[in-house]
């Protein structure tokens, strides 16, 4: 089934001990839907530049991307730039130009309404609530925030977690939203705002999935699925957005949507951050093949198993 991507498309410029590059493509959307793509038909939308050419796009088409979504608009778009050192697990902001992102209104296409899965990327919660309000006949919505949006715009994003069925944020995140030290405790607090599920990035550490009571099925334990040790880290940035991807991607690819497919999906949005880090920005994720994906994924199954 087909997935809805909402988010950014970016230039980004990246400092690691691995190199540098220059105005790389990047951004949320970007990631999250090569990532998706490899699972099941993704649909995007965004906005970008007049400096947003053909040659970027073809990034996203030759993946089978539909690209209809995309908003051309005057100026330029959007920009970061970054640098990570020591243990990779947090970039130092040089500067973000947000540009023709900061007016982002999405449109979703007419075309795209019959669409069963729904990821909201990390724009403003309002925004997030008004494409999901409208996209009403989705079987399920994915969606990530930040701090900025926890801190700053906190009764919006309340409100658009009661309408999300799964959560997809890392543990400072998580434990700064339900205002607790403990991430079991944060996790139940999250989950009573609206959420059926939520998902702890834990970077290098793997992630966990917490289940609120009767969602998806029985019992309400939660399951963690480990990271796969990876012996250079070329470029973290798109890590979580392409772990989602590879998460939502899964999930809509099965026919049926419960907890052991959201445990397993869990796998594969590892498999998909693991590649990601290899390379520049998108470098990696444009070039994978489906045999690639499995055989990581046999790797990430056997960490877990004891016999």
């Amino acid at each position: 089934m087909s997935i809805v991507a909402v988010g950014s498309i970016a230039f980004d410029t990246i400092s690691t001990p691995s190199g540098r590059v220059e105005n790389m493509l990047g951004g949320s959307c970007t990631f999250f839907s090569l990532s998706a793509s490899y699972f099941t038909d993704v649909r995007i939308v965004a906005v970008v530049g007049e400096d947003f050419s053909a040659k970027q796009e073809s990034v996203l088409t030759k993946r089978g991307i539909d690209t209809r979504g995309i908003e051309r608009a005057k100026g330029k778009t959007f920009r970061w730039g970054g640098q990570y050192s020591g243990s990779m697990n947090e970039a130092k902001t040089d500067f973000t130009e947000l540009n023709v992102f900061e007016s982002f209104k999405p449109r979703i296409p007419q075309e795209y309404m019959d669409s069963k899965f729904l990821f909201l990327g990390n724009i403003h919660p309002s925004l997030q609530s008004a494409v999901r309000l409208e996209m009403n006949g989705v079987k399920m919505t994915g969606g990530d925030t930040m701090n900025y949006w926890i801190q700053g715009t906190r009764a919006e994003l309340i409100e658009t977690l009661k309408v999300m069925n799964v959560l997809l944020i890392n543990d400072t995140e998580a434990k700064m939203l339900a205002g607790e030290n403990s991430l079991p405790r944060a996790a139940k607090k999250v989950l009573a705002m609206g959420p059926q599920a939520l998902v702890i990035k834990h970077g290098e550490y793997g992630a966990t999935i917490f289940f609120r009571e009767g969602a998806f099925g029985m019992g309400s334990h939660p399951f963690r699925a480990p990271s796969l040790p990876i012996e250079e880290v070329v470029d973290p940035t798109g890590a979580g957005d392409s772990f989602a991807g590879g998460f939502m991607g899964y999930i809509a690819s099965q026919p049926e949507l419960n907890r052991e497919v959201l445990k397993r999906a869990l796998f594969y949005g590892g498999v998909m951050g693991s590649f990601a880090v290899e390379r520049f920005g998108t470098e990696r994720l444009q070039s994978l093949t489906r045999e690639e994906i499995e055989g990581r994924f046999k790797i990430f199954r056997e960490l877990t198993h004891l016999d």
